[in-house]
C-alpha cells in the first residue's frame, strides 16, 4: 500500500507477546509521524488485521504459536496493493533471513535493535527502502559469497540483462545499499526519476522490492 507523502506510516504490530506489543506501541506513539492502527497476536489473524486497518507497514515478530511470520509474511506480500512488511525477531538464522526476505519483506531487525533505529526502519520500509541489521547484512552476503551455484549466477544474470543501461546502474546502485537520494546523487538525476526507475526495475526483474533486487545484484556477482 502506497503512503501518502503528508500522512503518518500507518503500523500494524504482529507478535504473540502483548507486552512486546505493548512496549512497541510505546515506542512508536513516540513519534509524531509514525501510528499504530492495529495489532494481531498470530500469523493466521494477520491478512484480516490487514484488511481491516490498511497499515502501511507490518511489523512481524517470526515465531508464533498458530501461523509463523514467514508464512504471514509471504500471505500478505502476495495480495495486491499488499503493506510493507518488517521482521523484528530474536531469531536471525539465515534461512529465516533468506526466506523472509525472499517472502517479499523489506526489512530485518533483531529486537535488541534500539528504539529510535526501529523508528527510523519502519519510516525508510514505508518510503520503499530497506532496512536490515548490520548483522543480518553481513549474514546474507556471507551466504550469496558461499553460494557456489553457476546456475544461480547464471539466473542472475539473465534477469539483470533485461535492464537498460541506466536501470542497470540504478540496480547495482541499490545492491550496494544506496538510499534513493545517494542514488539521485551519485547518478545526476532527480529522486523522482530513481524511484520511477526502480518501479520499472522491480516489474522487469519479476521481483516486489529492493532487496530482492540486490540479492539479484550479489547472486550475479558470485559474492
Amino acid at each position: 500500500m502506497a503512503r501518502v507523502n503528508d500522512a503518518s506510516v500507518r503500523v500494524l504490530l504482529v507478535d504473540d507477546d502483548p507486552l512486546v506489543r505493548s512496549g512497541l506501541r510505546l515506542i512508536l506513539d513516540g513519534a509524531d509521524d509514525v501510528r499504530v492502527v492495529g495489532e494481531a497476536a498470530d500469523g493466521d489473524e494477520v491478512p484480516d488485521a490487514v484488511a481491516a486497518s490498511q497499515p502501511h507497514v507490518v511489523l512481524m515478530d517470526l515465531r508464533m504459536p498458530r501461523v509463523d511470520g514467514l508464512a504471514a509474511t509471504e500471505r500478505v506480500r502476495g495480495r495486491t496493493g499488499a503493506p510493507e512488511v518488517l521482521v523484528l525477531t530474536t531469531f536471525d538464522a539465515d534461512e529465516h533471513v533468506l526466506r523472509a526476505l525472499e517472502g517479499g519483506a523489506s526489512g530485518f531487525l533483531l529486537k535488541d535493535t534500539p528504539p529510535e533505529a526501529i523508528v527510523d526502519a519502519i519510516r525508510t520500509v514505508a518510503a520503499g527502502e530497506a532496512a536490515l541489521s548490520p548483522s543480518v547484512a553481513r549474514r546474507l552476503i556471507a551466504h550469496v559469497a558461499d553460494d557456489e551455484s553457476a546456475e544461480c549466477r547464471n539466473d542472475a544474470t539473465a534477469r539483470l540483462a533485461r535492464l537498460t543501461d541506466r536501470e542497470h546502474e540504478v540496480a547495482l546502485a541499490v545492491g550496494q545499499g544506496s538510499s534513493n537520494a545517494e542514488i539521485a546523487d551519485d547518478l545526476a538525476m532527480s529522486v523522482a526519476t530513481v524511484k520511477a526507475n526502480i518501479t520499472r526495475i522491480l516489474a522487469k526483474l519479476g521481483v516486489d522490492n529492493r532487496v530482492q533486487v540486490a540479492l539479484l545484484v550479489h547472486e550475479a556477482r558470485g559474492r
